[in-house]
């Protein structure tokens, strides 16, 4: 068991410095950015792959922290910023498409995630759903509707390996990694990504919120089905970002109402 009266082991942080609501980005570049839309935004702290930035929305603090690449990171921020007093966690996140109608550019809504992962393995039998938690899952389907920006709401797959989707080829798992990918596509699974099973798994496990909102960086899917044309890669996360603070807001006010 955490304990919450101390500094956390790998977030170096502590009960006080942290705000309810968390913002997870992958990246610690991206942190900064993120943190501009808060009031009074300063940096906390950094250590290893969490680097932490906080400031104020409607008053109430709100901590950025970046959780690094992977499930195995993204589970220790959540435990750690859990024993701080973290309730709510939105990923702010990239992915690539899957389905065809997923575009570069478009912000993609997780309504669960394939547990193609081995952390969540660790804290729930692989029977157990990764989905997020409903009220933070409609408030950034109404944040993204406010906004007027393209969305889609789906499952996504949470994979371990990069290069194993990206270069299946020369894996010696190549027939396995191919097959399973051929299954997300037939079952209409939007985008992969590498952390909302974790994320989502582990805030079950802990009994606090979550949700995940992606920018969708390119679709190869549609690249091989020659849909795209001179349709280039898109990094600007904006969307995913504005979508996450704009859902926050609508929680804290749902929030203060009962």
């Amino acid at each position: 068991m955490l304990k919450t009266d101390e500094l956390q082991y790998h977030i170096a942080a502590k009960r006080g410095e942290i705000g309810g609501y968390c913002l997870l980005p992958g990246d610690p570049g991206r942190c900064e950015k993120i943190a501009a839309y808060l009031d009074g935004a300063y940096h906390l702290g950094s250590n290893r792959e969490y680097n932490i930035w906080c400031g104020r929305l409607d008053g109430e603090l709100v901590t950025v922290c970046s959780t690094g690449i992977g499930g195995p990171s993204t589970a220790i921020a959540v435990e750690e910023l859990c024993a701080c007093g973290a309730h709510t966690f939105i990923r702010i996140g990239t992915c690539g498409g899957i389905a065809l109608p997923v575009r570069s550019g478009d912000i993609v809504i997780a309504s669960g995630a394939v547990r193609q992962d081995g952390t969540s393995r660790e804290y729930a039998p692989i029977e157990f759903p990764a989905v997020p938690s409903s009220d933070v899952l409609f408030a950034l389907i109404s944040a993204a509707k406010e906004q007027g920006l393209p969305y889609h709401t789906g499952v996504v797959q949470s994979k371990d390996s990069f290069y194993g989707q990206h270069s299946p080829a020369r894996m010696a798992t190549e027939k396995t990694l191919l097959e399973k990918w051929e299954a997300w596509k037939r079952l209409g699974v939007l985008a992969s990504e590498m952390e909302a099973s974790t994320l989502f798994t582990v805030a079950s496990s802990l009994g606090v919120r979550a949700g995940a909102v992606f920018m969708c960086v390119w679709n190869q899917e549609r690249y091989h089905a020659g849909l795209d044309g001179d349709e280039s890669e898109c990094h600007d996360t904006d969307r995913a970002i504005r979508t996450a603070v704009s859902a926050i807001r609508e929680l804290m006010r749902d929030q203060k109402q009962t």
